[in-house]
């Protein structure tokens, strides 16, 4: 890394957004895999959940470690509290990373015009290019007034430069022309509405000024009241695993709800029980790393698949399912895809 103390100016910035499932880390991940040898990129993830998976799984997938950099700011809307949370990571990574480069991912269910307020103030405005906005959209979802109706969904579509209409492959023959039109009504005006399956973007697209209105005298500075509520106050990716060996957390806001665990590395899962268990679920988004008896594995379930990618080992297993509605008998299934551990051998310890 350069380790010049030139400041920092005019870092190309780009916000991918879009709703829970949509498949912004596919997008990021392929982003990565394109972008110039000669450049260094730094990538913020925001999660929902309290466990922080996103980071683990970008920093395993990605081949070109040494030239990106990745933060996570997991629990909830990372624009919550004035933006502190987000401040605090951006600062941070902008300073190890000195990128060349910075993506930006707010969970799916943060608030995109709350972000842009936190990367258009005082503090960055010359350390900041903010340039293309892409969101992801799923077409097929504009038929759901869930979606629809959504504040979050739609301010996705308000920040936009660029559409992606992603899983094109899994459209109906109305649904392209459907998201045009919604997209024409919500921004008044027609912009870019490109559409790809598996997350494709071209590193091109990033590149320009950002179109979306910004004029901090016609904005609310008011902070939504993100109503997140979480079963805990410390940062529950850093206090250690008890005696039990398992971790759980949970957390609610926007109409979803969280809940995650964190296993210690001693406890190892069935991988083909683990599979069908999570192929089960009728639940909005799971992302887990999960340590099998056939090597680690990474996990990512949307409505329409359950993907699972082999990764490098990790230090330990994490899993977050986020739904409209959890339930109790979760984490009796989840141990029970647990591979049993041998009982002692009692003459061994004579």
């Amino acid at each position: 890394m350069n380790s010049s103390t030139k400041p920092l100016q005019g870092i190309p910035t780009n916000i991918i957004t879009g709703f829970l499932g949509v498949g912004k880390t596919t997008a990021i991940l392929s982003l990565l895999k394109h972008k110039p040898e000669s450049e260094r990129w730094a990538v913020l993830v925001n999660e929902f959940g309290e466990i922080g998976i996103d980071g683990g799984l970008l920093n395993n997938l990605n081949g070109k470690r040494d030239e990106v950099f990745i933060t996570e700011v997991p629990g909830g809307c990372m624009c919550c509290t004035a933006g502190l949370p987000m401040q605090v990571a951006l600062n941070q990574l902008l300073k190890q990373a000195q990128p060349h480069r910075l993506l930006i991912e707010p969970t799916g269910l943060g608030h995109p015009k709350e972000v842009l307020e936190v990367l258009n103030s005082a503090h960055y405005q010359n350390v900041l290019d903010i340039q293309n906005n892409v969101t992801l959209v799923d077409a097929r979802k504009l038929h759901d007034t869930r979606y629809t109706s959504h504040d979050t969904f739609n301010q996705q579509i308000d920040i936009a430069d660029i559409i992606l209409g992603n899983k094109q492959d899994l459209y109906q023959a109305e649904d392209k022309s459907l998201l045009q039109d919604y997209v024409r009504a919500r921004k008044g005006k027609q912009i870019p509405v490109i559409f790809a399956e598996q997350g494709l973007i071209e590193p091109a697209l990033l590149e320009g000024e950002s179109k979306t209105a910004w004029n901090r005298d016609s904005h609310d500075h008011h902070h939504h009241e993100h109503q997140h509520q979480r079963s805990h106050t410390s940062d529950i990716n850093s206090v250690a695993i008890p005696a039990s060996g398992m971790l759980m957390v949970e957390n609610k806001g926007e109409g979803y709800q969280a809940i995650g665990w964190r296993f210690a590395a001693d406890k190892i899962f069935n991988r083909d029980t683990l599979y069908t268990w999570l192929s089960g679920l009728q639940v909005e988004r799971v992302k887990a790393v999960i340590l099998t008896e056939q090597g680690t594995f990474g996990y990512n379930f949307t409505a329409d698949t359950l993907t699972e990618l082999p990764l490098e080992k990790v230090a330990e297993s994490r899993l977050e399912i986020i739904a409209t509605q959890t339930d109790a008998h979760w984490q009796a299934q989840l141990m029970a895809c647990l591979i049993p551990k041998p009982p002692q051998d009692a003459n061994s310890a004579s």
